[in-house]
């Protein structure tokens, strides 16, 4: 399984994230940029430098794993569509996994629920909340859910340990609302990696729990913002 290469892509919050995997779990090489507005639109030329800095072809890939949501309208719409097309192209299977999920499993130990929080553009927040089991086993407490910063004291079990996907912005609306509650995960843990999306991907691929790629849709929680463009003349 060692030569099993699985691409993992996130495009789902603005750290923007592509990763290549080996089939026994092994990081072969990942692609990192923090937040910014026009990283999506490098998908394509990340993923080409990544595989030639690797000395890898296209043809040895084996299975996509997508970030699929909640987060960023615009860029799971991205990341999503060129995942299928590289499905369709390479006849690969495609796997989607949760973003609050990937973002969750990056805390490797707690003995307290891991709260994953996911920002939105509103004064809200998308969360989810996770438990260890004794043999490391991420178990959800809660399904994907959209709400108020204010509303987190009674839609959590506390204590727990919080992590986010933007640490700046995220840790004073936390600061708020939780103050004698609030046990953060380090700062570096605060942005969704490639290589755990590619991670808990690998574990369906192996054991061929495979998505529909027509089926696959983005987990989205809320409409998406429209508003008129100011600039267009009426």
């Amino acid at each position: 399984m060692g030569s099993t290469v699985l691409l993992a892509i996130n495009t789902s919050t603005l750290q923007f994230s592509i990763a290549l995997l080996a089939g026994d779990g092994s990081l072969l090489g990942e692609y990192y940029l923090g937040s910014g507005t026009r990283h999506f639109g490098g998908l394509v030329p990340a993923v080409d430098f990544l595989l030639a800095g690797l000395g890898r072809g296209k043809e040895e890939i084996e299975c996509v794993a997508i970030a699929i949501g909640p987060g960023s309208f615009t860029g799971i719409r991205v990341g999503l569509s060129f995942a299928k097309g590289v499905c369709h192209v390479l006849k690969v299977p495609i796997v989607g996994i949760s973003s609050l999920d990937a973002l969750a499993a990056q805390i490797a130990e707690s003995t307290l629920a891991i709260t994953a929080l996911i920002e939105s553009r509103r004064n809200d927040v998308f969360v989810a909340q996770f438990r260890r089991g004794p043999g490391g086993q991420l178990t959800r407490l809660m399904s994907d859910q959209c709400v108020e910063y204010s509303a987190l004291t009674t839609s959590l079990a506390l204590p727990c340990i919080f992590v986010g996907n933007n640490y700046h912005n995220q840790v004073p609306k936390l600061k708020e609302t939780l103050k004698p509650d609030l046990l953060l995960a380090p700062p570096e843990m605060w942005a969704i990696r490639a290589c755990t999306v590619g991670a808990l991907g690998l574990r369906r691929f192996l054991s061929q729990d495979f998505d529909n790629p027509a089926a696959l849709l983005p987990i989205y929680l809320r409409p998406p913002d429209i508003r008129p463009n100011p600039y267009l003349k009426t």
